[in-house]
């Protein structure tokens, strides 16, 4: 079974940034291979990530939405669309990459949402876990793009936007037809929860799972568009998420979080557990 993790949150909240660091302390936890899927067309997943993008699922929506060339000889609609999909995955050491791309535009896309659907069901089962950045709306989550996640992560500041954005987003997650297992938020650039927004959290039912301190480190890759895979272990924000994930891994499985063995995906089986130096 796949752990799924999703992430969310206003933009500009971090939650991108959040996205790979949550990655990257899978993978070096030996938690990997990891499939990482970027749902939020305004993010920058593959950069963060330090992998190339070769096209989006909303490209090929697109595309066959025009009706733009042939089926290839022998190969039906959904195999081709299936195959389509693959393409755009990004293969890297110990993760791979699916990148959904812009909201769709005018037209139905019923059919091929619907195969994405089952794509990414079936897929996220070769994965030992599944990290989804969402935009704030989760309109991937809304189309039941998958149907459980484990742990659904608010990421916010102490701003009021940020913070209503969070209630917003926890509110709404209580009305989709999933099977979430644990939602909380991890308040980002803060030392400590100030008690005002604590309680207005609160007060919408989100429990506050971490806190993640200004990290220059941080902010000097986002400067200088440097991927965060390689930052270092001295990191404020590496630790601060390292300890909200071993907490919550360590609650959900009775403290036996165990190193997986490198296999499953259809790229990440022949990468090395780990996956990051």
């Amino acid at each position: 079974m796949s752990r799924i993790i999703a992430v969310s949150g206003k933009g500009g909240s971090g939650k991108t940034t959040t996205a790979a660091l949550v990655v990257r302390h899978l993978l070096r936890r030996g938690l990997g291979p990891v499939f990482a899927v970027d749902a939020d067309p305004n993010s920058n997943l593959a950069e963060q990530l330090g992998v190339p993008e070769f096209g989006t699922v909303g490209g090929i929506r697109e595309e066959l939405a025009a009706g733009r060339g042939p089926l290839p000889a022998g190969m039906s609609k959904p195999e081709y669309i299936r195959y389509r999909i693959q393409e755009t995955v990004s293969e890297s050491n110990g993760f791979d990459l699916l990148v959904m791309g812009r909201p769709e535009g005018p037209g139905c896309y019923c059919y091929v949402n619907s195969l994405l659907r089952d794509y990414l069901d079936n897929r996220a089962q070769a994965y030992a876990s599944v990290v989804i950045d969402n935009e704030a709306g989760m309109e991937h989550l809304s189309r039941r793009t998958t149907r459980d996640v484990d742990l659904l992560l608010i990421v916010c500041d102490a701003t009021a936007a940020s913070v209503a954005a969070a209630l917003r987003i926890g509110a709404l997650a209580r009305t989709l037809d999933l099977r979430i297992g644990r939602t909380g938020v991890l308040l980002n650039r803060a030392e400590a929860a100030p008690q005002p927004v604590a309680e207005r959290l609160r007060e919408g039912g989100l429990a506050i799972l971490g806190t993640v301190p200004e990290d220059p480190e941080v902010a000097a890759r986002a400067r200088e568009g440097v991927p965060l895979l390689g930052i270092s272990e001295t990191s404020a924000a590496v630790a601060a998420v390292a300890d909200m994930l071993d907490r919550f891994l360590a609650d959900v499985t009775g403290g036996d979080v165990r190193p997986t063995a490198a296999g499953g995906g259809a790229h990440a089986m022949s990468t090395t557990q780990g996956g990051v130096p």
